[in-house]
């Protein structure tokens, strides 16, 4: 009798929800201290986010896995299982390789129903069987090749803590299984991002210089570090014939075949990416982009796919970025009165609107935004054993709103606050780091310059001392046994979640009390002082903008003319 298995996706999804996510990425030499990193805003409204985990195996010849995505059901339907597979907590598994993503769509018509794999059950098949990025580049080649991919387009960060690597699928439409694709290994000195757009244009083709690329049949050369692309071999013909491409094939670009650009995808897409590149590399150089970030195609058609950064990024740098609402740029949310009465980067859906004359608008997608389930920044580090080495910094909700906590890639106990039982989709629970985030963010959206200094307190409080206590757990895991580190590593994970949740239990209840019903109550330190409350009205810009809008009506005439006289 074969014993089956199941992977399951553990995040709460519906068929409804929309993905909008987010990649930051940096190469080891791009980093201040040779750290391999990258990052992931998991956005889409309809579900809570949870920390995945999948334990260690061995497993018997002839087991297989029956596979339960979000895609479409699948009764009876199985991959075959391996020897061995890894430990994977969140998108990292214990060998510190992660994976993660952000969806494109592109070419619908290329969707494949009949798809067994969906691009979770891919990425985590991959990080429970591969020790390296390559490694999990070839499983996930092989698995849509031989089960079939049902997703629409996708852009996959792949990374180990040597190298970090893009790569981007697409199916082959109804009834054909398996998938083009296109993998890139990103430069050690460089940094890259992707944001729901297909980044990856022309790439070295095998005949041009031998073996920096390889096609898909064979992967025997792929672990030769002098290979920095591989490919499907059918990636330049399926193009040919579905009537995406008709060139040569040196001049052939996916992104423009398997994901053609409009306004739209640009502005909510490639500015984040924009965004990213100008926090580390010279403004003017990348304010030439601007034409191309407002839709003028003719001047400018794509971004960098990578940049080599003017200095190091640390991990904290990585985590502002994650924050990011293009302040500082002209694309700015809080420097006009959509802001509102107190600079809110946050705005709501849709995305489009008309007003009552039926003119359209659109508003700004930055990397924070308020519909996050989960948000990671993981950290990938070659000089340090696995179990240790890896982390993956984790907290529930908007990027911007949350402390991230560490968590090690060899830890086999999901602390409770992050556990998919503590995280109900429609039902408020102390005990949920969704919620207990979300209470707290949502207090401060509305009134956002008044708040978001005492949440920033809050933030850089427990932050600083993760990053502080970071040394002293190198120090205590020196000599300890494989068995005792990981204890050691559960319990630490653990009192790190826990002691965020106490800081934002006592956030929450500061915050009501200090800002309730319109008046700043003073404070000092976190702790309220003896003297008169304030009444602090609104920001300046959107005082103005009310003069503009209403005209006299708030003005206070009598009173100036009083004066006058």
């Amino acid at each position: 009798m074969k014993k089956l298995l199941i992977l399951t996706l553990i995040i709460t999804l519906s068929t409804e929800t929309i993905f909008a996510c987010t990649n930051l990425i940096v190469g080891k030499k791009a980093s201040t201290d040779g750290s391999v990193m990258c990052t992931y805003n998991c956005d889409g409204f309809g579900f809570s986010g949870s920390l995945f985990h999948s334990p260690p195996g061995k497993h018997a010849e002839g087991e297989l896995i029956a596979i339960h995505g979000w895609g479409p059901s699948h009764e009876g339907q199985f991959v075959k299982q391996v020897e061995y597979t890894y430990n994977v907590v969140g998108l990292m598994n214990e060998r510190q390789v992660t994976i993660v993503e952000t969806t494109f769509d592109g070419r619908l018509e290329l969707v494949n129903p009949e798809g067994l794999l969906d691009y979770f059950s891919l990425m985590r098949l991959a990080l429970q069987r591969c020790s390296t990025a390559r490694e999990a580049i070839q499983c996930m080649a092989e698995l849509v090749a031989e089960y079939g991919y049902n997703s629409s387009g996708e852009t996959i960060t792949v990374c180990d803590p040597n190298e970090a690597w893009i790569m981007e699928i697409v199916g082959k439409g109804p009834g054909r299984k398996g998938a083009v694709w296109v993998a890139l290994r990103i430069p050690d000195d460089a940094i890259c991002a992707h944001a729901n757009l297909s980044r990856i244009r022309q790439f070295p083709l095998e005949k041009k210089r031998s073996y920096t690329s390889i096609s898909s049949k064979s992967f025997k050369h792929l672990n030769r570090p002098e290979v920095e692309c591989i490919y499907a071999e059918d990636v330049i013909s399926l193009a040919r014939e579905k009537g995406y491409f008709s060139g040569k094939d040196e001049d052939f670009s996916f992104r423009d075949a398997y994901c053609p650009i409009d306004f739209e995808n640009v502005r909510y897409a490639d500015a984040r990416v924009w965004s990213f590149f100008r926090h580390h590399y010279s403004h003017e150089e990348m304010d030439k982009y601007l034409p191309y970030i407002n839709g003028d195609f003719d001047q400018c058609d794509h971004l960098p796919l990578w940049i080599k950064p003017d200095a190091p990024l640390s991990l904290r740098d990585l985590q502002r970025d994650m924050r990011d609402h293009f302040e500082g740029t002209p694309l700015d949310m809080t420097s006009d009165m959509t802001a509102g009465p107190w600079g809110m980067p946050i705005r709501p859906l849709p995305m489009h609107f008309k007003d009552s004359d039926s003119i359209a608008y659109y508003r700004e997608r930055p990397i924070a935004t308020q519909q996050s389930g989960f948000t990671m920044t993981c950290q990938m580090r070659s000089w340090l054993p696995n179990d240790v080495g890896g982390v993956t910094w984790f907290n529930c909700d908007d990027a911007n709103m949350v402390a991230y906590v560490p968590l090690y890639c060899c830890i086999t106990q999901v602390p409770d606050a992050f556990r998919p039982e503590n995280n109900p989709r429609n039902e408020f629970s102390y005990e949920s780091a969704f919620w207990m985030n979300n209470w707290v963010a949502n207090m401060v959206y509305p009134r956002y310059s008044l708040m978001i200094g005492d949440l920033r307190d809050a933030q850089n409080e427990l932050e600083d001392y993760y990053f502080a206590d970071q040394d002293s757990v190198l120090t205590a895991i020196k000599d300890m046994t494989p068995s005792d580190r990981q204890s050691y590593l559960n319990h630490k994970s653990i009192s790190y979640a826990d002691k965020m949740m106490k800081r934002w239990d006592k956030l929450a209840k500061f915050l009501i009390v200090k800002h309730n019903d319109q008046i700043v109550r003073p404070s000092k330190n976190g702790e309220f002082i003896r003297a008169r409350y304030t009444t602090p009205g609104y920001d300046q810009q959107f005082i103005d903008a009310i003069g503009k809008s209403t005209g006299e009506r708030y003005q206070l005439k009598e009173v100036i003319e009083r004066r006058e006289r």
